[in-house]
């Protein structure tokens, strides 16, 4: 088989652009090169011998043939209150009762139109656009047949057009397939379908006229706002086609970028796998039949399991969002911190106030204690040195003590946890979900893990208290974020030996150990909260009450 590849957006993933097939697959073929890699696929000419392409073309008597075939009976239309666009939601649309040969009607007036230059002039001239047109007929632009059944397999009293069945054929790859349903979608006028996806794998076949296509991948769910999982068009994106509000739809801009457009004409058949968003512009008298059938996991998932593998999907999704909010500000982040760091007074020395810091601490203990200490601050590298200091002072400016001095005596070096207690309070606020807004957490998020294991086994030795008002009252969700990760970082670049040593210096620097892990704890599922607020808002379109969806 011949493959072309289709147009896309910058940022399309490689592995998920569209071919195009210029041989018609086997049954085999498709099933294992096509339909098991979930990614959409053209295929060329794919119902050229189909008996309804000669004879429902209009150009060639086939509006008169198919009044001809389908007569007077009743059919379901969509009657849209936007035209062009036709909006899949119910509060945008009506289904009406329509005779098959009355749009058939406005089809032929269409064509003489047309053939009389009429065809592109504007909608508005006729003075029955929108929410004023109150009767189908008055409005002929405003009639779709969408997906009007042929046939179903769950409903046969639903089908309305089964008289058609014969003159469209079931491709050959898809001959082993269950088919749910096989619809018509037929338009007199220029017509646009808003951004949805199916929940079953979709062939859309066009025997007249011209479509084209836009397709996202599931995964540009988030850009496309899908309206709430409880609502009746769940499937359907919030954003509208023509004029979208970017001010709340902000990740719509970039919507197009992650895109792919293909254009079928007549004889062309387009596999759209089930949940791919799609938005279709239809021209004028255009005639399409699709075929949806359930995808091999739908069929094989058993329903007892769903819960499981609900709770699976929403975890490997929340786990994604913690990762891509760390890392898309931390390249940023990371060279503001190194300069930052690099501009401390001191080139590389402690500044004024973490000399009287030290020389506090030194005064204050025993001549062994001292001794050690003064050997772990020395022992650090520069950095680490001036790190060190920035945390310290960082400490300094949040927590609330009426007097310096006590702070530097007695929060630093006086062990009694009522004091700290007493003089301390919790300073940042339990939402600070961004890195870029926290101070401590960019230093930690900077830093190497064996820098930090330096850092951390200096303080605890050296200022046990000001560890400790680090860890429980300034700690923020995405400082206890970060400070776990790099303490699993940490992990694996260490022996056992040397890691159970940190931790138990770590901790032991506690008066409560377990008041240090629930607050590093608490912090770090406060984070992952967020994170899953943020899933259901992005791509079940559902907001938690609590924190505002978003880092």
């Amino acid at each position: 088989m011949s493959v072309q590849l289709d147009s896309a957006g910058e940022n399309m993933d490689e592995s998920l652009r569209i071919q195009r097939f210029e041989q018609i697959p086997s049954s085999l073929e498709f099933e294992s090169l096509i339909q098991s890699t979930n990614v959409p696929a053209v295929f060329t000419g794919c119902v050229k011998d189909w008996k309804a392409f000669s004879k429902w073309n209009p150009s060639n008597g086939g509006l008169d043939y198919l009044q001809e075939r389908v007569g007077s009976g009743i059919v379901e239309a969509m009657l849209s209150k936007s035209v062009p666009v036709f909006y899949g939601d119910l509060r945008s649309h009506e289904r009406v009762p329509l005779p098959f040969s009355t749009f058939i009607g406005y089809c032929k007036q269409r064509m003489q139109n047309r053939d009389f230059g009429c065809a592109n002039s504007e909608l508005e001239s006729h003075g029955l656009i929108g929410r004023d047109a109150e009767h189908a007929e008055d409005a002929p632009e405003q009639i779709y047949l969408a997906q009007t059944p042929i046939m179903n397999a769950d409903n046969e009293e639903k089908v309305q057009l089964e008289t058609l069945r014969e003159d469209i054929e079931t491709p050959a790859f898809l001959e082993r397939k269950t088919l749910a349903s096989i619809n018509l979608w037929m338009n007199n006028a220029q017509a646009r379908s808003s951004t949805h996806y199916d929940p079953h794998h979709n062939l859309l076949c066009v025997v007249a006229g011209c479509k084209q296509v836009v397709l996202w991948p599931p995964s540009a769910t988030p850009m496309l706002y899908p309206l709430p999982i409880y609502g009746e068009a769940s499937n359907h994106s919030s954003v509208a086609l023509e004029n979208p509000d970017f001010s709340t739809y902000p990740r719509a801009k970039c919507a197009m970028e992650h895109s792919q457009k293909v254009v079928l004409h007549a004889g062309d058949a387009l596999f759209i796998p089930e949940g791919w968003f799609h938005q279709v512009d239809s021209d004028d008298l255009t005639i399409a039949i699709n075929f949806w059938w359930r995808s091999n996991m739908m069929s094989s998932m058993e329903e007892h399991m769903d819960a499981y593998y609900l709770r699976r999907i929403l975890k490997r999704l929340t786990d994604k969002e913690m990762d891509q909010v760390l890392h898309k500000t931390s390249s940023t982040i990371m060279g503001d911190m190194k300069r930052h760091i690099c501009e401390l007074p001191g080139n590389g020395k402690a500044d004024h106030r973490g000399n009287d810091l030290d020389q506090a601490c030194e005064e204050a203990d025993s001549k062994e204690k001292e001794v050690q200490q003064k050997n772990l601050l020395q022992d650090l590298e520069p950095i680490a040195l001036q790190v060190l200091h920035e945390i310290v002072s960082l400490v300094h400016d949040y927590i609330n003590i009426s007097d310096h001095s006590q702070l530097l005596q007695s929060t630093l070096i006086d062990d009694s946890p009522a004091r700290v207690k007493g003089e301390c309070k919790k300073i940042v606020p339990a939402n600070l979900f961004r890195l870029e807004d926290d101070p401590v957490a960019k230093i930690l998020w900077s830093l190497q893990p064996s820098t930090l294991q330096h850092v951390f086994l200096a303080m605890a030795y050296n200022f046990p208290r000001t560890l400790e008002a680090l860890i429980l009252h300034l700690l923020s969700p995405v400082g206890a974020e970060v400070l776990t990760r790099k303490f699993d970082e940490m992990d694996q670049q260490i022996t056992e030996e040397d890691r159970n040593k940190f931790y138990q210096v770590f901790y032991g620097a506690f008066d409560d150990q377990f008041s240090a892990m629930d607050a590093i704890l608490n912090g770090k599922e406060s984070f992952a909260l967020q994170a899953f607020n943020n899933v259901l808002n992005k791509y079940v379109g559902v907001n938690l009450d609590g924190p505002k969806p978003g880092f």
